[in-house]
């Protein structure tokens, strides 16, 4: 049995864990476990999620052909060539999150733990965390419970009235150009503004924070030092609400009947997951809408303020494009079979809710209009799935962000061929490097409705 290896995580007057000096080489070998992870085929064997092999082919080809040769459960290997399963299938990945006592999110049992280096850039990601992600049973559904609450307070029409007010704040200071980045100048500011005042950050630490939760979700070299400071500037938040409470997200968190079952370092990742989570997903899915409305004509309405089908390109988003493309991950906590696959005990798997989606065993017609099938996993399914009152929150900034948007430019028009836009390399989240649009110049409302 594999000794688990101590984990980094939060200690005594610090929130991060330590960084060091990985270069992005070293790792286990993965072609020693070739029978075991699928022997070679024609990919040579287990796929790699990082680097061009994954992130330069278009991700739903790359799917199906993963599919098609490997079956529901495919071989991969991670940042270093560690090896996991990558989990396609529809019904593998319903199975997955709805038993928790198989498939546990309890990185500790990882059988891969002696040959990962402490300064990993995919640490924070699967380094044990005192966190929400990565506990099970009762004591997870009072942390839910915390979290929801929390979230839930948060009033639908101040959440609108301040999304419109940063949106439209935002968009003068590109509306008398002509021209913008929608990616850089919009959809990716927008929900960092809106979520730190919701959680009672100052908006001058909004794009610190998107840069370093970017950072951090794509595992680049700076993603240990972006979650050092990610956590850093959610403690100082903390402590000083202990002392001087408002209305806002993290004085609610210490104020809950449920928050004094959870120490002080717990309640600080539950935050940080959650704002982890709603920031760039939900600048995605903003983005990836727009471009959807864009670039297919089944949208062009969209573009004449037709709101019902701003919902339906939106709703079409997380079926085709989903901002969660993959996420890593579960621990099995026994030998098992998984879509045919036999799967040992330690063993990782990461979701791929981009694949269960296009699963032809649910989506036979992938080229079909969804026209408002909500059955997509994108939001994950089980005891770890996105908090309703969080979804509601993402979809309530992409929402009201897009159609504040159409309202000021009418005639936005995309500004280069669309075969020319390029996805970000993240193998986790699927979104726009850029989005260059035109429209006709417009004047400024100073942020004012």
């Amino acid at each position: 049995m594999t000794t688990a290896h101590p984990q980094p995580g939060p200690r005594d007057g610090e929130f991060a864990p330590a960084h060091g000096s990985y270069e992005g080489t070293g790792g286990p070998d993965a072609s020693g476990d070739s029978e075991r992870y699928g022997g070679p085929g024609g990919y040579g064997g287990p796929a790699p999620m990082f680097g061009p092999a994954f992130t330069g082919l278009d991700r739903a080809e790359l799917y199906r052909r993963l599919r098609a040769e490997h079956g529901p459960v495919a071989p991969v290997t991670l940042l270093g060539d560690v090896p996991a399963w990558l989990v396609l299938g529809y019904r593998e990945l319903h199975d997955i999150t709805g038993d928790p006592e198989l498939f546990t999110r309890d990185s500790a049992i990882w059988n891969r733990w002696d040959d990962i280096p402490q300064d990993w850039p995919l640490m924070p990601m699967l380094g044990r965390q005192p966190s929400i992600l990565y506990e099970d049973g009762d004591r997870h559904r009072r942390r839910s419970e915390l979290v929801g609450d929390t979230l839930g307070a948060v009033d639908p029409f101040e959440l609108r009235e301040l999304s419109e007010q940063l949106a439209d704040r935002l968009i003068d200071g590109f509306c008398g150009r002509g021209r913008a980045d929608l990616i850089a100048e919009y959809t990716r500011p927008l929900p960092a503004l809106v979520l730190s005042r919701l959680y009672g950050f100052a908006d001058e630490q909004a794009a610190s924070l998107a840069a370093d939760i970017n950072s951090l979700v794509d595992g680049d070299a700076d993603a240990l030092r972006s979650s050092q400071r990610l956590r850093r500037a959610m403690g100082e938040l903390l402590r000083s609400r202990a002392i001087a409470p408002a209305a806002d997200v993290a004085s609610r968190m210490q104020q809950h009947a449920n928050s004094a079952e959870f120490s002080a370092p717990e309640l600080l990742e539950d935050l940080v997951a959650n704002i982890i989570v709603g920031q760039q997903p939900t600048a995605d899915w903003m983005g990836n809408s727009l471009r959807l409305m864009l670039t297919d004509d089944r949208f062009s309405e969209s573009l004449a303020g037709g709101r019902n089908s701003i919902a339906e390109a939106m709703n079409e988003v997380l079926w085709e494009e989903t901002p969660t493309q993959n996420m890593a991950g579960r621990w099995a906590t026994r030998d098992t079979v998984l879509g045919g696959r036999g799967i040992r005990r330690g063993d990782l798997l990461v979701l791929s809710f981009a694949g269960a989606n296009a699963d032809p065993r649910v989506r036979p017609d992938q080229s079909a209009f969804t026209g408002g099938n909500s059955a997509f996993l994108s939001f994950g399914h089980g005891e770890h799935r996105c908090p309703y009152p969080a979804q509601e929150i993402a979809e309530g900034i992409a929402r009201t962000g897009i159609e504040v948007l159409l309202d000021r430019l009418p005639d936005v028009d995309l500004d280069v061929p669309r075969e020319e836009l390029v996805w970000r390399a993240s193998p986790w989240l699927r979104g726009l490097e850029s989005l260059p649009v035109a429209f006709s110049p417009a004047p400024a409302r100073d942020g004012r409705r």
